[in-house]
């Protein structure tokens, strides 16, 4: 049965099994992945920290381009991008003008911007592009430079955090298997007498 639109838009929103639920999925296949810790790590990271800049559509390419630079893995890359979502954007966008303002010396939106603003909203109603690419690129470039630091800060924060959690994981993991070997040996040793 083929979903409909609005509920393939819904999806991709807002999972139906719910974002708790969808979190802990995503969890699971990062801790099965085979790749080493260093690979997971700098593969989720560098699908968090692309997540950052205002290029949706673009994330999962150069997600992978950013894994394959720190010799990521790819699925990983793939699964971090899933921190840029519809829910996310809003905030990480808002963050990364609100940097880039900040550096470039910008003191926020002044009343000419403003004004600026208004008649860019006005000519959006329009169409979108009706004055070019010309009419966003003032805040497409300060959200760019705003997203670089971010995304430094992202990827450095992700980077440890899952190179810390898949370490300890596997080790526990390792540890219980121990355990159950030398019980399944004398299991074998005594059937066998």
């Amino acid at each position: 049965m083929r979903a409909g639109l609005w509920n393939r838009i819904r999806d991709n929103v807002w999972p139906r099994m719910g974002m708790r639920r969808y979190g802990s999925y995503l969890r699971h296949r990062v801790m099965r992945l085979s790749a080493s810790p260093h690979a997971i790590a700098a593969g989720v990271a560098s699908g968090a920290a692309v997540s950052m800049f205002p290029l949706i559509g673009l994330h999962f390419l150069l997600g992978f381009v950013l894994a394959f630079a720190t010799r990521g893995n790819m699925i990983a890359a793939a699964i971090g991008t899933a921190w840029g979502n519809p829910v996310t954007f809003p905030f990480f966008f808002a963050a990364a003008y609100a940097v880039g303002d900040w550096m470039t010396g910008g003191g926020g939106i002044s009343r000419y911007e403003g004004v600026k603003l208004e008649a860019t909203g006005a000519q959006l109603s329009q169409g979108l592009f009706a004055e070019g690419f010309g009419a966003i690129w003032p805040t497409f470039k300060t959200m760019m430079i705003g997203g670089l630091p971010m995304a430094i800060l992202v990827f450095a924060v992700f980077y440890v955090l899952v190179r810390t959690v898949v370490t300890r994981v596997r080790a526990l993991r390792q540890a219980r298997l121990a355990r159950r070997r030398p019980a399944a040996s004398r299991s074998v040793q005594s059937s066998t007498n």
